[in-house]
């Protein structure tokens, strides 16, 4: 749970700014190298969302399979091949989340395999139906994205990489691009020798920014004066963020300041004066604010904003320019160690999550939901039995029916102790079969992970493992 800290400027204006006093540019008059203030609630959302990350890694791995079945030896050998995973990681990372891998036995073979569970596979519909149903809104997102650039084009590799972002599918290329000509048009560039996408018509209807309709919701709803909100945004500032007194007055003047919309061709203004100056770096700001409200999530990469970096005319050093707005926006370093920066709007998220979610962010958030789950409420007769193709397609048939009911619920927490067992029996199994794999040559046998994943079956197992290496020798 996190808290808003909201002050608003006089006479009745919702759109402020106050930052810390500090040394003040010469053109904006906002301070630089402002300190970073963490907000948890941010924080902890992109510590849910890297879990869900690998989750998804994993499920790629299956579904890349013959009937979504693959053995956890050859689990373990693709993980580490293809996710860079220790030995033994990939069985130790999938037991932990038994909402949505499933480890069995195979009734011939009598080694173990992974599947995902029924609510994980409920759970891809239901988002690959969300997608589908969507795609009418993410043409026009991709529209008014190509409208942000300068020149109305960009690279096709760039909007791939963040296709996820924006709600496109994998084959946006086809399903998007060639299927709406009277949009868009792709071409090959010569001098770069990659394709580009081009937007045909510049729709003046859909040149509207996101901040502007907000602007227009609170004069209509609340009265506020107009010429107050002309220029303003909606800032929100974390808490513990300190606030000087003089920088308040310097912030209540660039609410103020006028600039051009991001959607405005300034190609024959001078840029040359202090004013212009100060209006483009005001632009960057509605550019950035816009580009986040496009995505379905509210939140994007910051080196995936790099890529439009030219295009939209934004300063070099993005992260340091954000870090100046801390009110707009919050940059996340959690989640991949530090390595990727999450930029998100903070106007459009409340306690953790999206104020005005869609049905494709709601499909997403169910993994999360399964990944968050308590191993205890397993249904064991359902995950962890024999594999019943007709109920599961039957079931499957209906996404909707998503998770079990309230009765469902009770009887996992009566079989929460039989699924303990299982799941220790479960790991022992796994640890036989692939000693059994280190005696023939194929995979090496950790014996520490033996210990750390079952401190009972350690002595006896690691004694049985020494007689095998013996014999095997």
């Amino acid at each position: 749970m996190w808290k808003h800290k909201t002050l608003a400027f006089k006479p009745n204006s919702l759109f402020h700014s106050i930052l810390q006093t500090r040394p003040m540019s010469q053109s904006t008059s906002i301070p630089k190298k402002l300190q970073r203030v963490r907000d948890h609630g941010y924080d902890n959302y992109m510590e849910v969302e890297k879990k869900t990350r690998k989750v998804l890694k994993f499920q790629a791995l299956i579904l890349s399979h013959p009937s979504s079945i693959v053995s956890v030896s050859r689990l373990e050998a693709l993980a580490q091949r293809g996710l860079g995973l220790k030995q033994l990681e990939a069985g130790r990372f999938i037991l932990k989340f038994p909402h949505v891998f499933e480890i069995f036995e195979h009734p011939v073979q009598r080694i173990l395999y992974c599947r995902l569970t029924r609510k994980a596979q409920l759970q891809i519909d239901q988002e690959n139906q969300a997608l589908l149903a969507q795609v009418p809104e993410a043409v026009t997102r991709l529209r008014k994205l190509l409208m942000l650039s300068n020149t109305g084009r960009l690279p096709l590799e760039h909007v791939r990489i963040a296709r996820k972002d924006f709600g496109l599918p994998d084959d946006f290329e086809f399903s998007v691009i060639l299927k709406y000509p009277e949009f868009f048009r792709l071409f090959d560039a010569k001098e770069s020798r990659s394709k580009y996408i081009e937007v045909v018509d510049r729709d003046k209807k859909l040149a509207v920014c996101a901040i502007e309709r907000l602007r227009e919701k609170e004069y209509r709803e609340k009265g506020i004066d107009a010429e107050n909100i002309r220029f303003s945004f909606i800032v929100n500032f974390p808490p513990g963020f300190k606030i000087g007194k003089y920088y308040k007055i310097a912030v209540w003047k660039w609410q103020r300041l006028p600039y051009w919309s991001p959607y405005d061709d300034i190609s024959g203004y001078d840029l040359r004066s202090l004013e212009a100056q100060k209006r483009m770096e005001k632009r960057a700001v509605a550019m950035v604010h816009e580009l986040v409200s496009l995505t379905v999530e509210k939140k994007i990469t910051l080196e995936r904003i790099a890529h439009f970096r030219l295009p939209m005319d934004l300063p070099k050093k993005l992260k340091d320019f954000l870090l100046q707005h801390q009110g707009i926006f919050y940059i996340s370093t959690r989640g991949n160690h530090g390595k990727l920066h999450t930029v998100f709007l903070r106007e459009a998220y409340k306690k953790g999550e999206l104020i005005e979610p869609n049905a494709l962010y709601l499909a997403r958030r169910k993994l999360a939901e399964l990944v968050l789950l308590s191993p205890r409420k397993v249904n064991v007769d359902r995950e962890l039995v024999s594999y019943r193709r007709g109920g599961e397609t039957e079931e499957m048939g209906n996404v909707s029916r998503a998770f079990e009911t309230e009765e469902n619920d009770r009887q996992d927490a009566e079989r929460g102790e039989k699924y303990e067992i299982m799941l220790e029996n479960l790991k022992m199994a796994l640890i036989m079969e692939v000693a059994e794999l280190s005696c023939l040559g194929l995979m090496e046998l950790d014996s520490e992970y033996i210990v750390s994943v079952n401190p009972l079956f350690a002595s006896s197992s690691a004694a049985k493992l020494d007689e095998w290496n013996i014999v095997s020798s």
